[in-house]
């Protein structure tokens, strides 16, 4: 129901939205059929701020979903397949940053980004989302990994096969499933997120999120381009979901049965 209603605000004019409820277009469909329109939808697209907002959110949500996927997979990988000394101890302090919450981290972040001349910038708010998304994908990742038959990695060492190379060509194939699943949790994640970009971005490099709070700060009756912005901020997510779906039901199963 708040999607519905949020869809139908978004195809109202102003002055509609301003005068009654968005439910009352069911009962006036007949007497007043013009008014639902797709003009909100044209004037927030040729708005340059709030397309301006939604390209800096693709910027910020792809780098961080791709750059968590490849590092939590190699290291979920050297974790789960690789002797080395301290392994454990290295999973252990993975598993320990699962518990950290990100409010802890704000203010000496945001120093350590002004120190290096990061503050305020895409590339910040990049790296943030990668810091605390690596925990979560290498405990991920590494459970998914170490059900993979051991007999099956060896088969692949006896000939020949790097590590490197049993990893891309043997493992990356089994674990589509949990990767997909990865990629949706941090897209959505990053995606819907404003505590870190209110902190960590500028006017310049702000998400659609921060971009929608401050329609709503300036203008606190503006229905129609809160609810055009939300609309269309939630409509990429759901695509992206609906497309890896499948993938996102095996990697969630993954494991759970033997």
């Amino acid at each position: 129901m708040p999607v519905l209603g949020l869809l139908v605000a978004s195809l109202r004019p102003e002055s509609a939205n301003a005068g009654s409820g968005w439910w009352t277009v069911f009962t006036e469909v007949f007497t007043r059929p013009a008014e639902l329109t797709l003009a909100n939808y044209g004037e927030l697209l040729s708005d340059r701020a709030m397309l301006g907002s939604l390209w800096n959110t693709v910027l910020i949500a792809v780098p961080s979903t791709v750059l968590v996927v490849v590092i939590g997979s190699l290291a979920a990988y050297a974790l789960a397949w690789i002797s080395f000394p301290g392994r454990d101890w290295v999973m252990t302090g993975v598993v320990a940053l699962l518990v950290v919450p990100v409010q802890v981290a704000l203010i000496p972040v945001a120093r350590l980004l002004g120190a290096v001349g990061l503050y305020g910038s895409i590339a910040g708010v990049v790296l943030f989302h990668v810091g605390f998304g690596l925990p979560f994908a290498v405990f991920l990742l590494r459970n998914f990994f170490v059900g993979i038959p051991r007999d099956l990695l060896e088969a692949a060492r006896m000939d020949g096969g790097r590590e490197l190379m049993i990893f891309w060509r043997l493992v990356l194939p089994i674990a589509v499933p949990a990767l997909a699943s990865l990629a949706i949790f941090q897209f959505l994640w990053v995606w819907n997120d404003l505590l870190v970009a209110l902190v960590f971005a500028d006017e310049g490099s702000a998400p659609i999120t921060v971009a929608l709070r401050g329609q709503l700060r300036q203008f606190g009756a503006n229905v129609d381009v809160l609810a055009t912005g939300a609309f269309v901020s939630m409509f990429v997510p759901l695509v992206v979901f609906f497309s890896f779906q499948r993938h996102f039901v095996q990697g969630v199963l993954a494991g759970s049965t033997k």
